[in-house]
């Protein structure tokens, strides 16, 4: 189910006022919203699709990107706080997965309704850390070369120096945010937890990816996809299917 708009700037595609169930969506590193736009159209119609868009990008693209996951999740979660969205599950892939996580965290030290599910996928079990890409420093030329080996961004962006020019500093700020994130220990979350985890993803190997089982007092369930790091996207329609499966449960 595709959401009507919202004024919320966190939620431009809306919140699915009349659907039995909203799957809040965060994307990974130099992504927005519109990433996630198709999946309300093939997710099940009971549950609404509602895109997370971060700010330095898209229609937020005049505000500043953050760099830290902690104030990112604070603002997002207080604004959150103020839409009707129980019941409601949480979606982050790569950058977006660490920032789903920290999510749940950050409205649970609120009190806040928690979700009644974490997906994550693209990323390793947040306690275990993350290689540091130093992109700070890399000329656009490299940088073509680190998202390249990534895979997933269209060969026409890597060619053009102009267009990565423009996206270098969200990319930076957001690479930050997964390079500067420090593990601190907290217990559990009480919600089920489903990985998704590709078998050439360089980014997270299945082993990184199946920590994420600490992370949760409740069902943990995986997933094996075929591919690298943005096999989630490749294979949307397996993806939607199992999403919809562990949330009819």
């Amino acid at each position: 189910m595709r959401p009507t708009a919202t004024k919320n700037p966190w939620l431009p595609f809306g919140t699915g006022a009349d659907a039995e169930l909203r799957l809040l969506c965060l994307p990974h590193a130099g992504a927005g919203a519109s990433s996630y736009r198709a999946w309300g159209e093939g997710m099940s119609s009971q549950i609404a699709v509602c895109p997370v868009q971060p700010p330095g990008r898209e229609t937020r693209r005049r505000e500043p990107p953050e760099t830290q996951v902690g104030p990112l999740v604070a603002d997002l979660a207080a604004s959150l706080s103020q839409e009707p969205l129980t019941p409601y599950a949480v979606f982050g892939h790569s950058t977006g997965a660490l920032s789903a996580f920290e999510l749940c965290r950050q409205l649970r030290r609120m009190h806040a309704p928690p979700p009644v599910h974490l997906f994550v996928a693209g990323r390793r079990a947040p306690q275990i850390p993350m290689d540091q890409t130093r992109l700070r420093g890399l000329s656009v030329p490299e940088l073509a070369d680190v998202l390249r080996r990534l895979g997933g961004t269209p060969e026409q962006v890597l060619s053009d120096p102009g267009l990565l020019r423009m996206l270098h500093p969200l990319l930076i700020a957001d690479f930050a945010v997964n390079e500067t994130y420090h593990y601190v220990h907290e217990p559990p979350l009480d919600c089920p937890i489903t990985v998704f985890a590709a078998d050439e993803d360089p980014r997270a190997d299945l082993d990184q990816a199946a920590a994420w089982e600490h992370q949760t007092t409740a069902a943990f369930t995986w997933h094996t996809l075929r591919g690298g790091h943005f096999a989630v996207f490749q294979q949307a329609e397996r993806v939607h299917g199992w999403i919809a499966e562990a949330l009819r449960a």
